[in-house]
Formats: C-alpha cells, structure tokens, sequence
C-alpha cells in the first residue's frame, strides 16, 4: 500500500472514529434502576453525614454498589445471584484492606484478586460490569489507611452496604417484576479454556502489571489505575476495546473539569451525599447508552467515593491530576493488554504453555 492511498484513507478512518464516538445505543433500562443504584449507594452515605462518620458511609457506600450486578431474571434467580456477588464483594475488599498492612505484597493479592474474580465471572457469564467493582473494591480497600485491628470494622461496613443494596434489590425486583416479564435463567454454558482460564489470568495480570508500574513511578494512591485497565480489557474484540479507551480518556479529561468545579465548592457531609446519589443516578442512566458521557460523571463519583473523607486536606488541582494520570496510565496498559488478549499469535503461543498447567479433565 503506498503512503498516498494510506493517507486518502484517513478521512474515512477519521469519520469511523467520529461515528464510533458520538453513536448513542438503544436501551430499555427502567427509570427505577438507576433509582435504585442510587439510594444502594446514596442511604449508608447519608447515615454517615448524620452520625458525623462519612469515613464509615464511604465504605457502605461501596458495598451499595452491588445492586448493579442485579439481573433481570427470576425473582429467585437474580435474589441468589446478587447475594453471591454480595459475597463477592466483601471478600474482595477484605482481601484489598489486608494487603494495606503488608505494603509488598500488595501488587500480588490484587493479581490473584483479579485473576480469580475474573474467572468466576466468566464461569458463571456474570453479565456486565463484570468483574469491574470486586476489583474496584479491592483496589480501593488496598489504598484505605488503617491497621490491623479496624479490618473486621472496614469488612463488616462493606457487608452491611451490601445487605442493604440486597434489601432494596429485592423490593425493586417485586416492583418491576409486576411490570415486565423477566428474562429466563439459562443454563451455562460449557465453560472453555480460552474464556475461563486464559483471558482470566492474562487480564489479571496485566491489572497487577498496571499497579506495578504506578508502584514504581511512586503515584500516591493510584488505585484507579488497575480499575482503568481492567475497564479497558473488558472489550469483546480489538475494536471494542480501543472504542472504550477512546472513550474513556475523553470522558475523563471532561470529567476532570467537572470534578474540579465540585471539588471548589464548599461541600459538606450532607452536600457531598446528595451529589453522589445524584451521579450514580446519572451515570446508571448514561452508562448502557453512552460510555463516554457516563465517564464525564464516574470520574467525579469515583473520585468522590474515595476521597471525600479527606477532600479539604489538599489541593483539588493535584487530586484531579493524580487521577487522570492514573487514567491514562490504567488506558495504556489496559489497551496493550487489550492486543495481546485478541492476537492470534499470542494466544498460540502462551496459551498452548499455559495449558500444560491446567489439568484437562477440568474443561472435559
């Protein structure tokens, strides 16, 4: 191909890229789902700002978070699937807050965190986000200052945010189960070695790779840089993972104005509460039709989520810097991680080594 055909190509890439960007997908999500993610996450909030313990809503808050993993089911089928990703959850963050006390190995708990969550979601086709929040969590968990002693009051916060987001869950589910039929419990599939096994461990660690190098470049805090990466890897092809990244740097970059302009008010407790339930409304409404515009107002939730216990002790400037190198760090490894996952070659050639240690009866 000559250089002048390349370059008459580029206007269409161009406006490939422009479509891909601006396409807004159908959705018939009801109203009260994103209704509900917000009071699972906006309650324990606002017990917090009452009892003068927003440390303590946080990590309820977090918990809240599981509603998302709700399926649309059977009544008895998405009530023993949300309580097991309840489950999830805690012992996610439970295993981030302990790798807080031992500094070093920190980078591996998260991999094998990663890396387990990860296969167990693919096992059982956990429906999107996927295996996104129990790394969440846990990376979240690895950065919370504390000691040894507050472990079970930090795990135990997390669980009773996720009874509550159970609770609410299941009066939504009685509600909207009376307005639409819901969808049948299939049956799993037969689990495969390339989806289970291979992805799980390359996805895994490419996220501890991504903490690794957040580590070593000395980020303070830089639990968004796995979540940015595993975000990014979550694309079903080469395509959609580019699109995501695409569409999360420019939806971060906006997000960070947005957050600055948050972060300059004087918020206290209560304001604090009512803005978040306000952005996971927002973003649980946005987020199925438009990820990028949902990435304008995760990245001040998320933000918000994890440093609101502390904002007034520092520069809102250096925060929002922080997370968006954190970003982009996460996008780029993400996004390398992304074409080693969908390479032909590549997965020839680990995958066929990576079998030898995986005893075959196991896949049939």
């Amino acid at each position: 191909m000559t250089v002048s055909s390349k370059w008459s190509r580029l206007p269409g890439l161009l406006r490939e890229e422009l479509r891909q960007l601006v396409t807004i997908k159908p959705s018939d999500r009801p109203w009260q789902m994103p209704f509900g993610a917000a009071l699972a996450s906006g309650l324990p909030l606002m017990v917090g700002a009452y009892f003068d313990h927003m440390d303590y809503g946080l990590i309820s808050s977090l918990g809240g978070l599981v509603f998302l993993y709700l399926p649309e089911t059977p009544l008895h089928h998405r009530m023993v699937a949300l309580m097991a990703c309840a489950f999830a959850m805690t012992a996610s963050y439970a295993l981030g807050v302990m790798s807080h006390l031992v500094p070093p190995l920190m980078m591996l708990v998260l991999t094998f965190t990663a890396i387990l969550v990860t296969m167990v979601c693919r096992f059982y086709r956990v429906g999107p986000p996927g295996s996104l929040f129990f790394i969440m969590a846990a990376s979240i968990g690895a950065y919370s200052p504390g000691d040894v002693l507050a472990v079970p009051l930090k795990v135990g916060l997390i669980a009773m945010g996720c009874l509550l987001a159970s609770l609410i869950a299941f009066f939504y589910s009685v509600y909207i189960l009376r307005q639409r039929d819901p969808k049948p419990a299939l049956p799993l599939p037969p689990p495969t070695f390339d989806f289970v096994v291979f992805d799980s461990v390359v996805i895994g660690l490419c996220v501890g790779a991504s903490l690794a190098l957040a580590q070593l470049l000395q980020l303070e805090r830089a639990y968004w840089v796995p979540v940015s990466c595993l975000a990014v890897m979550q694309g079903m092809n080469l395509r959609a993972v580019w699109n995501k990244q695409l569409h999360r740097l420019l939806g971060t970059a906006i997000g960070m104005l947005v957050s600055w302009g948050l972060l300059s008010l004087p918020l206290g407790n209560w304001s604090i509460s009512v803005v978040m339930i306000a952005l996971t409304f927002v973003v649980e409404t946005a987020v199925v039709r438009h990820y990028g515009f949902a990435a304008i107002f995760i990245t001040p939730l998320t933000i918000l989520l994890a440093e609101a216990a502390t904002l007034g002790h520092g520069s809102a400037t250096e925060l929002i810097q922080a997370r968006f190198l954190d970003t982009l760090l996460g996008c780029l490894v993400g996004f390398a991680g992304g074409i080693c996952l969908h390479s032909p070659r590549f997965r020839t050639a680990v995958g066929t080594q990576m079998r030898r240690l995986v005893p075959a009866r196991l896949f049939g």
